[in-house]
């Protein structure tokens, strides 16, 4: 009884072990399963493996026609477990990858990283017999290697292996690139790790980011960190790509110009904008700082930004002269007396440009040549006892509130009140003048641009779809700021008024006979320390061509050096060389070429222009006297006493080739050789391209070509 007491005992224990046992077995996964979330995290961290972000890939920038502007380029961190090769494929590749290696990062012999390669194997050799699980991988260096170099590498002795094989890693790291490089750097902005940034890149970085995943990743020798594989990986998502308004083109014409003019005057700092009147985009903008090195750089967006609203000058001279004809019964014809120039106004004197004054003077002339004297004659006559009106009209022009531009950091327009502790007597007429208020570049143009748009003032935009690959996420128009700014009366006035500024007025100088300009000059003297001194703030701002506005346009550079200081011979040449451009890339503003433009007196074939040697070759085959330059592959024809004469038109390097005259064939030859994409209409010859002949050829850039019979 005993004995089976004992043996029903033993049965007892036994079963009871085995219940135990598979009790155990089922904790420890439940362990392990719990482990692998929230405790695994702790338990990771102290044993050198931890969860980490896996970074998504950003989205890209494109310009408005699809160019790339900003995207992220895949580089690689490398690193290997020697252990993992096998003996022989170790020992026959290890003293050539030391060579390859060696030869690529320039920073150790061939024998030192041989001798690194074999003390790792050696040590995670010993780490695994003496049942230590850590293994040292090793950093070979700390460069990031890009794609080909990466491709490269995997053919190299026991990487091509592979990382089961050949035990090698190559992490992934995203690195931003701008393939137009500086061209508007600070538009596009930056990111920061710390979450700082600027530009579209910092804006708009909630679309672009996409979203992180997480991954188990274990930290190898050098500090950097090596993904495991791992089944509660969470993958990331990538970012979406926006589309901007820019024209790459004209941003080019913008920032060659204003850097061109900036080194010529020594200025502090520039900007240009340029704003498509109808819809409100942004096709430019350009901000150059000059450095301590004396040379300039895109630092600060200078239109849109803090340190870019100033006193404007005279161009606040708009919002003035519109008050005053909606409010009183005036007429540009009207005629006041600016004196000698000179009005003393309580303690302080308010002067015109001109030495000696303008006399008696129409208002519609006081407008063209920037009379200080008289708009402070007329704004006190008409709004000297009821200030609180002409801030009214302010409002209702929406000057005193900030835009909500798409960008941020946009600067809070700084306008007086009459019931501010600030205002003083002198406030109404020197506001009048545009002092004693602060305003962004961009806003000004935002003004002019209403007018410009039949009165309808449109809040700006430079982003205008939000994608994902082909789908449209969101779609970005401008809204409307204000439905009317004035009467058509007083609309129908100012635009007269615009264009007289540049047919006879202080912009004079900026007249062009293929087509009209409206635009105002600004010269302010820059406040310092609490007095005017002699550094100027000059701008330039309007629209062109005036008769069908497409384009509107500021110019603004700071504290010029040297002898002009003035709006009109500083900022008003940069808006022209902007126009001029932008008129001869845009086929919709460019006149029809009158009939028999091309025809030649004599009797001649149609030579224009194309390569030398078949044209050379048609003229003697018929008989015609031809003679110019014979080191040339491309020339241009000219008839001249019943004999052709050649004249190189060889496209220089870089620059966008002329082919005016070319057909169509030759003409694609030599565009595409500069590495730019041809769009064409009509047949026959070439008689317009959009992109002028001598301007930067930007790779992947298009180009429109008109031929015509």
């Amino acid at each position: 009884m005993n004995i089976k007491k004992s043996i029903l005992l033993r049965v007892r224990i036994a079963f009871l072990a085995m219940v135990l046992g598979a009790a155990a077995i089922i904790g420890r996964i439940a362990d392990l399963q719990w482990m692998e979330g929230s405790k695994w995290r702790k338990a990771a961290q102290d044993k050198m493996v931890r969860y980490r972000q896996v970074k998504a890939t950003r989205g890209n920038i494109y310009s408005d026609n699809g160019s790339l502007m900003a995207t992220s380029l895949p580089f690689y961190r490398l690193a290997i477990d020697p252990t993992i090769p096998e003996e022989k494929v170790f020992n026959k590749g290890v003293d050539s990858l030391a060579l390859l290696l060696s030869r690529f990062f320039e920073d150790r012999t061939p024998g030192e990283y041989e001798r690194r390669l074999r003390d790792v194997r050696k040590n995670n050799k010993a780490a695994r017999k003496d049942g230590r699980r850590e293994r040292e991988y090793l950093l070979i260096n700390h460069k990031l290697v890009n794609f080909q170099e990466k491709k490269m590498m995997e053919s190299w002795p026991i990487f091509r292996g592979g990382r089961m094989g050949g035990g090698v890693i190559f992490e992934r790291v995203d690195m931003r690139y701008q393939p137009f490089r500086h061209l508007a750097r600070r538009t596009i902005g930056f990111m920061t790790q710390g979450r700082e940034g600027a530009g579209l890149e910092y804006s708009f970085n909630t679309q672009l980011a996409g979203r992180d995943g997480e991954a188990l990743f274990q930290r190898i020798a050098g500090g950097s960190w090596k993904p495991l594989r791992n089944s509660s990986e969470v993958p990331s998502e990538p970012g979406y790509d926006i589309q901007t308004t820019i024209d790459i083109n004209i941003q080019d014409v913008a920032e060659a110009s204003l850097l061109r003019h900036l080194l010529e005057h020594q200025a502090n700092y520039g900007c240009v904008v340029v704003m498509e009147v109808a819809t409100g985009e942004i096709k430019a903008m350009a901000n150059l700082g000059r450095l301590p090195s004396g040379n300039y750089a895109e630092t600060y967006n200078y239109a849109v930004g803090q340190q870019g609203r100033t006193e404007p000058g005279s161009t606040f001279k708009l919002a003035s002269i519109i008050a005053l004809l909606e409010e009183a019964r005036i007429d540009p014809t009207d005629s006041i007396n600016t004196g000698n120039g000179v009005l003393q106004y309580y303690d302080r004197e308010m002067r015109d440009s001109k030495t000696g004054g303008f006399g008696k003077i129409t208002i519609q002339q006081a407008f063209e040549l920037s009379s200080n004297v008289a708009f402070v004659k007329l704004m006190r006559d008409h709004f000297g006892t009821r200030p609180n009106r002409f801030f009214e009209y302010l409002e209702s022009f929406g000057l005193t509130r900030p835009l909500g531009f798409q960008m941020m950091g946009e600067a809070v327009p700084v306008i007086k009140r009459p019931n501010d502790p600030g205002w003083s007597g002198l406030s109404l007429p020197w506001m009048s003048v545009g002092y004693e208020t602060q305003i962004s570049p961009l806003h000004i143009l935002t003004f002019y641009n209403g007018i410009a748009n039949n009165g309808v003032m449109i809040q700006p935009i430079i982003v205008k779809e939000i994608r994902s690959e082909d789908r449209l996420v969101e779609a970005y128009s401008a809204k409307v700021i204000r439905e009317k700014l004035c009467t058509e009366e007083t609309l129908r006035k100012v635009r007269a008024m615009l264009e007289g500024v540049v047919a006879r007025g202080t912009a004079k100088n900026i007249a062009n006979s293929d087509y009209k300009i409206a635009g105002k000059t600004g010269t302010s003297q820059k406040l310092k320390n609490g007095r005017y001194t002699k550094s100027y703030y000059t701008s330039f701002v309007g629209y062109f061509p005036a008769d069908k506005p497409k384009y509107s346009c500021i110019v603004v550079i700071d504290e010029p050096k040297g002898i002009r200081q003035y709006g009109a011979n500083v900022a008003g040449p940069v808006f022209k060389e902007v126009a001029d451009k932008v008129y001869a890339q845009d086929l919709e503003m460019h006149k029809q070429m009158a009939a028999g433009k091309w025809e030649q007196e004599g009797e001649f074939p149609t030579i224009r222009a194309g390569h030398a040697d078949e044209l050379r070759f048609i003229c003697n085959e018929l008989g015609i006297s031809n003679h110019g330059p014979q080191s040339t592959d491309w020339v241009v024809a000219r008839t001249s006493n019943n004999s052709v004469q050649w004249f190189s038109r060889q496209p220089k390097p870089g620059q966008v080739p002329d082919v005016t005259g070319m057909l169509l064939r030759d003409a694609l030859y030599v565009l595409e050789n500069r590495g730019l994409r041809v769009n064409f209409t009509g047949r026959g010859r070439v008689v317009y391209q959009s992109q002028p002949a001598g301007s930067l050829a930007l790779k992947g850039s298009s180009i429109n070509i008109k031929l015509a019979e």
